[in-house]
């Protein structure tokens, strides 16, 4: 489904080509100062422009058609619109011969080619502008909590600016990992066992398109330490600890200690370089050439996006807890 949490839930809507993409987002609470302004920075992180990042360009002005009153919230949902301008449907025509890596078989065929497929559709990353909206109204909600996302590494490489430039001389693309980390987080927060921290988390993060990894703490490292390596010793009565291996998290619930968590991105599917993949028009395996725009590295825009999926997740267990 396109919704997502318990009380602050958000539904995401739109199509890559489509006249708008947006958010919906009920059970915000009432009186939450709320601009146009306020979007401005998060939106400018996602956007393209750097290099390795597509060519299409939009504004990405938010339009806030509801629940808003005299600049504050008044408690009915909140919708954010974001026209789509600078849209090149024709470069895409991929139903017969679809791009390996992408959604566009899968898609088509689990809606009967009745989807839009034009650059991916509801499938794009394009979608993540609501994603960022819902994040920066959930950081309104939870201010005293300090969220932030680093891309650590591209392509294998920490030289990130070097790893984008070969990917873009070679017309390849390539992946990254993205480290994120929430400060001032309250004890208790949690609901084993299904809506543990973990679960809730890494659910609003695989709604990211390109993720294919998360790891909490020390994550898969964990596996080869001892108990005595791995335990992280409590020297406080505030619950801090010396070591941070759980990442913030034990049994499901937050412990007070900052949650840690680092996340893998895969390279762009579309590349310049010419693929081989079924055709299913002709009946034979044939090259594909991709002439759409896209992003070298589509992790260099990641960061503020996984940033506001953990905002929402926060913020809505925050509003549980009360």
């Amino acid at each position: 489904m396109n919704s997502f949490g318990r009380i602050f839930r958000i539904n995401i809507f739109g199509e890559s080509h489509g006249e708008y993409t947006g958010v919906t987002i009920d059970g915000c609470p009432p009186g939450i100062s709320l601009t146009e302004e306020d979007f401005k920075f998060d939106l400018a992180r996602r956007k393209s422009g750097a290099k390795g990042t597509t060519l299409r360009k939009e504004d990405d002005k938010p339009v806030i058609i509801s629940g808003l009153y005299n600049g504050f919230t008044s408690g009915s949902p909140v919708t954010i619109l974001f026209k789509n301008k600078n849209t090149r449907p024709s470069d895409y025509n991929f139903r017969k011969h679809p791009r390996p890596g992408h959604a566009d078989f899968a898609a088509d065929r689990k809606y009967n080619s009745f989807n839009d497929d034009r650059g991916g559709g509801h499938f794009s990353g394009r979608l993540t502008t609501g994603l960022v909206a819902a994040g920066v109204t959930a950081k309104k909600i939870i201010p005293e909590i300090k969220i932030t996302a680093i891309l650590t590494e591209a392509g294998g490489s920490e030289n990130i600016d070097k790893a984008v430039e070969n990917a873009l001389k070679s017309g390849n693309s390539i992946g990254g990992i993205i480290e994120c980390r929430v400060a001032n987080v309250p004890v208790g927060l949690g609901e084993p066992f299904f809506d543990s921290v973990e679960s809730l988390i890494s659910h609003a993060i695989f709604s990211i398109p390109g993720i294919r990894g998360i790891e909490f703490g020390s994550g898969f490292n964990s596996a080869k330490e001892k108990g005595s390596e791995h335990n992280d010793m409590i020297i406080n009565k505030k619950g801090k600890t010396k070591t941070n291996h759980a990442g913030g998290i034990n049994g499901g619930i937050t412990n007070g200690n900052d949650i840690i968590f680092r996340i893998a991105v895969k390279p762009t599917s579309s590349i310049s370089l010419p693929q081989e993949t079924y055709n299913f028009e002709s009946g034979k395996i044939e090259d594909l050439r991709i002439i759409g725009r896209h992003d070298a590295c589509f992790a260099l825009r990641v960061p503020v996006i996984a940033e506001a999926v953990t905002a929402c997740v926060i913020a809505d267990m925050v509003l549980i807890s009360k």
